[in-house]
């Protein structure tokens, strides 16, 4: 049998510039973050700041932590990994409206000349669209949660550093789509509907399938785990049915109370989160956004 995937060297330098990455990312937000502040104290919530970090430091532990490299000895470690990347890190991450907060961050020319004009141009217009059909981003979240755990793609996966990156990147990328209607991040303002709690519930659909079967199998489903050294005193199959009961209960409690919060919010006479947002009114269609002032870099929205 093939060994699993990843050199150390390879592993050390991928990882080292993804925390390169994230650190980037993380001080471009606080920089278009404190702008933002400096203009308008509601602009962007404190703990909406903290949520991004948050999210960002996540999405580090699940790819470039010391728990990465569990994910070659334990399906357990594989499966943290996958509820940190689609369940925990993406509706963080859309909690800290990183849109507003990299705009104002961003330079005005390069907003004007580059990001404007992209977002004006037809085709993407319509590829956002359809990606930000919630139809779409629940059949992206569950294909990459039930494709990739199919033995042979799994298998795939652990063998192969390139594919496991890839992996890795459909499991934050469908997160991201999946969590876009739930969070609906500036510019959208958060209208929660029923819909929205039926979208919830029928996630938990495939989650259920994949993590009922891990449990109550009774064979090794990823024969790649035979040859792990069982750290922690944990069989491959003790492994699989642990890895089976954290997917359940750990997806089961994240959609849980993302459906109250929702609810309350559907209940509630007025969203809070529609407290936050100044609606200016704007020739033909209005773009809710915080920060009311006009020198602010995210007028160009506007047109």
């Amino acid at each position: 049998m093939p060994h699993l995937h990843h050199g150390a060297s390879g592993s050390s330098s991928g990882s080292v510039l993804l925390a390169l990455v994230i650190v980037v990312t993380a001080l471009v937000y606080l920089r278009g973050w404190l702008h933002l502040r400096s203009t308008s104290l509601s602009a962007i919530a404190a703990w909406r700041a903290g949520s991004f970090l948050v999210g960002l430091f996540l999405i580090w532990v699940a790819i470039a932590s010391p728990v990465a490299t569990l994910d070659m000895q334990l399906l357990t470690a594989h499966m943290v990994q996958h509820l940190l990347l689609m369940t925990l890190a993406p509706p963080l991450i859309w909690l800290g409206d990183p849109q507003m907060a990299f705009s104002s961050a961003l330079p005005q020319r390069f907003l004007h000349a580059v990001i404007g004009p992209s977002f004006q141009w037809v085709p993407l217009q319509r590829l956002g669209r359809a990606f930000a059909n919630p139809v779409v981003c629940w059949l992206a979240a569950a294909a990459a949660l039930l494709g990739w755990h199919i033995p042979a793609a799994f298998t795939l996966g652990m063998q192969s550093g390139a594919w496991h990156m890839v992996e890795h990147a459909s499991f934050l990328g469908t997160g991201l789509l999946f969590w876009w209607p739930v969070v609906q991040p500036w510019p959208s303002v958060l209208r929660p509907d029923l819909w929205i709690i039926l979208y919830l519930f029928l996630a938990t659909l495939p989650c259920d399938i994949l993590s009922g079967f891990l449990v109550f199998c009774d064979r090794v489903v990823y024969p790649v785990y035979f040859s792990s050294s069982h750290p922690f005193g944990l069989s491959a199959l003790g492994d699989q049915q642990l890895a089976g009961a954290l997917m359940w209960t750990g997806v089961t409690i994240v959609y849980l109370v993302a459906g109250t919060i929702l609810t309350t919010h559907w209940l509630s006479p007025r969203s809070s989160r529609e407290d936050e947002l100044v609606q200016p009114e704007l020739p033909g269609e209005a773009v809710p956004q915080r920060c009311v002032d006009s020198r602010s870099p995210l007028r160009w929205l506007k047109s």
